[in-house]
């Protein structure tokens, strides 16, 4: 089970930037920690629960994988619900993205949280209208394969055609701060295992 300690601290040391939308996220997702016993609960839909989401990196840093995601007719990141028996969010994070494209990444101690979003998820089947209140972590690849295997069609994206697939300024920037982060930190530095 995931230790919520672990993930405030983890939130208390994420520097949102200064845009209104992101300090916002996280001021909620905080919010979600301190109210709810189980916020990683994906049927609880009052108002919504955390999920995870992962920007991977190609070695070079000029390249990142993006999903179309059919549902909501963008090209995203990997990512989604957490689940009973993951024990860490970037373990989640990690699964899913191995779920969606399947590329399995390595253990890496260098795996900073990168954005927090709160977003609305519409109503669809017997889900009612929620939020969900997104974790992005950075991955590097360990390396850069060409199929497209999976529920979802997936891409490697070169960093410098974002705005050919038409991904959203938000998404830009969290790709940016990734490659930021690696770039900076080549030998790593830890992050807690949240």
């Amino acid at each position: 089970m995931i230790d919520c300690e672990r993930v405030r601290q983890l939130l208390a040391d994420f520097e949102p930037g200064d845009r209104i939308h992101d300090i916002e996220s996280l001021t909620k997702t905080v919010d979600l920690l301190d109210t709810k016993s189980n916020p990683f609960d994906r049927h609880d839909y009052d108002p919504g629960h955390i999920t995870v989401s992962a920007i991977v990196l190609s070695p070079d840093l000029e390249s990142v994988i993006l999903v179309n995601h059919v549902r909501v007719g963008l090209w995203i990141q990997p990512g989604g619900h957490i689940e009973p028996a993951d024990s860490t969010l970037i373990e989640a994070a990690s699964r899913e993205v191995t779920e969606e494209t399947g590329l399995a990444l390595f253990p890496d101690s260098r795996t900073p949280l990168v954005r927090v979003d709160v977003h609305e998820i519409p109503p669809f089947k017997d889900e009612p209208r929620h939020w969900h209140h997104d974790l992005t972590f950075a991955r590097r690849a360990p390396s850069q394969p060409s199929d497209t295997i999976g529920d979802s069609e997936w891409a490697w994206c070169p960093v410098a055609d974002l705005d050919h697939r038409e991904v959203e300024p938000a998404l830009k920037r969290s790709i940016h701060r990734a490659r930021a982060h690696y770039a900076n930190h080549p030998s790593g530095r830890d992050s807690p295992s949240c």
